[in-house]
């Protein structure tokens, strides 16, 4: 994952992600929007948490991904629901439509964003989805990373 710098703000964060899914592999792409989009990103209220991107006819696709409607617009605003087009290398999107078809993978979007270049961007994943026990061994280290870290916080304090 690509740390944050203080000129890139996210948009929308699928924060279920990485409990849901074993990522496999993250890649940026680029994401067509229209004007009424791009204002309503900014406000920071979309959703990419129940998206998914899919390839068809030879282009890559984010469906499923709420961009609420920028209220200032009135009837040139865009449909909330819409499939939005991603921007990815010919080589790029082959070798993630086969990892899809052959490996039984899905491409999870991570986080929507705006790069240096106020440009939107997605982060995509390729992702394996995790069965139960493998979510509640998430759950078990992670509540064990909590503990440590406390513990370690206690011990330095005690000095």
């Amino acid at each position: 994952m690509a740390p944050q710098t203080p000129k890139q703000s996210i948009a929308a964060e699928n924060r279920k992600a990485r409990f849901h899914y074993e990522i496999i592999d993250t890649l940026e792409a680029g994401i067509v929007l229209t004007g009424t989009e791009v204002k309503s990103l900014r406000g920071g209220k979309a959703t990419i948490a129940e998206s998914y991107a899919t390839e068809e006819g030879g282009e890559m696709w984010l469906i499923n991904s709420f961009v609420p409607e920028y209220l200032q617009a009135n009837r040139f605003n865009h449909e909330p629901k819409r499939r939005r087009k991603l921007l990815v290398h010919k080589t790029q999107l082959n070798r993630l439509a086969g990892a899809v078809q052959r490996d039984g993978m899905t491409l999870v979007p991570l986080k929507l964003y705006f790069n240096e270049q106020g440009r939107a961007k997605l982060e995509l994943a390729v992702a394996r989805g995790k069965n139960a026990p493998d979510k509640r061994e998430t759950m078990k280290e992670r509540d064990w990373n909590r503990q440590k870290q406390r513990v370690m916080k206690e011990g330095s304090r005690g000095d």
